[in-house]
């Protein structure tokens, strides 16, 4: 029984990292959709959802019975609890990437990006990938180091979220009320992608250091 309750708990880590793999697949081809007006790949995205969902829906389903049959305590109780935050957070980062298809979706033909944001959507789009391999990397490994990473490029999110609205702001790129809803809110999406990315891998050095990693 014990081999049993040990590999269902391992069985966890294997699925938050098929989630984060998943996550990573819909931020790239999301964000690639909303550079190019690619709706085709953008309705892709949105169809994709539904696997990381289910994903999500099995592994708290699981653990729900882990506590109720195994009570848990100590460290076996802590990865049961992180896993389920873990994969509530990993469905929330593929809720972003759908955001981005569905607000692809939504502008076409025309593009949710206009011109001059291009270059600053573009970096959003490869520091979110970034940050998607690197967490993909600390859920199948634990590699605390990682975290580190993550912490980074996330800071590169925030930097470039904040240029973007000062730049919708700034008047020198004449914008319509859409077009600066538009970029405020996919930028925002990004964003929100890279904290949810850096809350995961808190939970994992947590679990194996016993001290949860604190963003600056």
């Amino acid at each position: 029984m014990r081999a049993i309750y040990t590999a269902e708990l391992e069985a966890l880590g294997h699925d938050l990292a098929a989630m984060s793999r998943l996550v990573g697949s819909a931020v790239d081809r999301a964000a690639t959709a909303l550079l190019t007006v690619d709706v085709p790949l953008a309705e892709e995205v949105i169809a994709a959802d539904h696997d990381i969902d289910a994903l999500e829906r099995n592994l708290d389903e699981r653990c729900v019975l882990l506590i109720a049959q195994q009570q848990p305590v100590a460290t076996d109780l802590r990865v049961v609890i992180s896993s389920l935050r873990m994969s509530a957070s990993l469905e929330r980062m593929g809720d972003l990437a759908r955001h981005l298809a569905e607000l692809t979706r939504l502008r076409y033909p025309a593009s949710a990006v206009p011109e001059p944001f291009r270059d600053l959507f573009s970096q959003m789009h490869q520091g979110a990938v970034r940050i998607a391999g690197e967490l993909t990397t600390v859920l199948e490994s634990r590699d605390v180091a990682m975290a580190e990473a993550i912490d980074a490029d996330d800071d590169l999110l925030d930097r470039l979220h904040n240029e973007t609205f000062a730049a919708t702001l700034s008047g020198e790129h004449p914008l319509s009320p859409q077009q600066v809803v538009d970029v405020t809110l996919a930028a925002r999406y990004f964003e929100r992608f890279g904290d949810h990315a850096v809350s995961v891998a808190s939970r994992v050095v947590y679990l194996v250091t016993g001290t949860e990693y604190i963003h600056h």
